[in-house]
C-alpha cells in the first residue's frame, strides 16, 4: 500500500513539475518542430537511399516510421510523404541536402530544450557543438532507418533460404516478417529514447535513472495512439470542416503534440523519482544521526 502511495505521489509531483516547467508550451514547440523536420528528414533518407542504389529503401523506412502512428494519422500524411519520396531532388547532393539536414536537426534541438527543462539542467556547451551533435543524431537516425528497412527487404530472402534447409520449422511461421518488422521498430524506439534521455540534455544520467520514464513514455504513447485513433474514427470530419485542406497537417500536429507532452512527462517522472530517492536517503541519514550522537 505504501508503494502505491509513493508511486502516486511521485507521478503527481512529476505532473506539477511538468506544469511549472511550461510542459504544454514546450510540447507544442516540439510538435511543430518535429512536423517541420519530418519532410527534410525524408529528403535526407531519400538522398542516402539513392547513394546506396535503392530508393525503395526510403519507402520502407517511411513505412516503418509510420507503423508507430495511428492509421488515421499515417494515412493523412501518406500522400505528401509519397510525393517527397518519389520526387526527384536535383539539388539534394549540394546545398539542398545541407539545408535539409539542418532543418531536420531542428527536431532534435527541440527535444533537447524539453529534456533540459525536465531534468532542471542548464546547458553549458557551445551552440555550434550542440548543433553539430543534433546533425549527427539526425544522420545516425537516417542511416539506421535505412539499415532496418534493408533488413525488412531481406526478410523474404532469409525466410526462403531457411525454408529450403529447415522447412518444418520455418513453414508455420509466415508471420515472422511482421514480428521482425514490429520488433525492429520497437527496438529502434527504445534505443532512441535511451540515447535521447542519457546524452541529449546537459549533465549525465545512469540507465536505471531514465528507464522508468522511458517505459511510461512507451506505454502512454501506445495508449494515446489507440485512443486518438478511436477519436478520429468518429470525429475526423471535424478537422476537415474546420481546417479544410490543412486537416491532414492538423491531425498530425495534434498527435505529435500529445506524444511530445508524454515524452516531456517521462523526463519529469525520472527527475521526480531521483528527487524522491534523494529525499528518502536524506531522511534515513537524519534518523541515523541522532542515534550516532547518542
Amino acid at each position: 500500500m505504501r508503494l502505491i502511495r509513493d508511486a502516486f505521489n511521485i507521478a503527481l509531483d512529476a505532473f506539477y513539475t511538468f506544469l511549472a516547467d511550461d510542459g504544454w508550451a514546450i510540447a507544442s514547440h516540439i510538435a511543430l518542430s518535429a512536423l517541420m523536420a519530418l519532410f527534410p528528414f525524408l529528403i535526407v533518407i531519400t538522398a542516402l537511399a539513392g547513394v546506396f542504389g535503392s530508393k525503395d529503401l526510403a519507402d520502407r523506412a517511411a513505412e516503418m516510421m509510420l507503423d508507430t502512428w495511428p492509421s488515421q494519422v499515417a494515412d493523412a500524411l501518406s500522400g505528401e510523404i509519397h510525393n517527397v519520396l518519389t520526387q526527384s531532388h536535383g539539388g539534394t547532393l549540394t546545398i539542398g541536402l545541407v539545408l535539409a539536414i539542418y532543418f531536420a536537426s531542428n527536431g532534435v534541438e527541440s527535444l533537447r530544450v524539453g529534456l533540459n527543462r525536465s531534468y532542471s539542467v542548464v546547458e553549458q556547451r557551445s551552440w555550434y557543438w550542440l548543433r553539430l551533435e543534433s546533425i549527427g543524431y539526425t544522420m545516425v537516425a537516417a542511416v539506421m532507418s535505412l539499415a532496418m528497412a534493408f533488413l525488412i527487404v531481406l526478410g523474404p530472402l532469409i525466410l526462403a533460404t531457411a525454408r529450403r534447409y529447415i522447412p518444418l520449422l520455418v513453414e508455420p511461421n509466415e508471420n515472422l516478417l511482421n514480428i521482425l518488422r514490429y520488433g525492429l521498430t520497437i527496438f529502434a524506439l527504445v534505443a532512441a529514447l535511451i540515447i535521447l534521455h542519457k546524452w541529449l540534455p546537459a549533465g549525465t544520467r545512469k540507465l536505471r535513472e531514465i528507464m522508468p520514464g522511458i517505459v511510461v513514455t512507451m506505454l502512454a504513447s501506445l495508449v494515446s495512439g489507440v485512443m486518438f485513433g478511436k477519436y478520429l474514427e468518429r470525429f475526423a470530419s471535424n478537422y476537415v470542416t474546420t481546417y479544410a485542406g490543412l486537416a491532414s497537417v492538423m491531425i498530425a500536429l495534434v498527435f505529435l503534440y500529445f506524444i511530445a507532452a508524454i515524452f516531456i512527462y517521462g523526463g519529469e517522472l525520472n527527475a521526480s523519482i531521483v528527487k524522491w530517492q534523494k529525499s528518502k536517503a536524506a531522511s534515513r541519514e537524519e534518523e541515523r544521526s541522532p542515534a550516532r550522537a547518542g
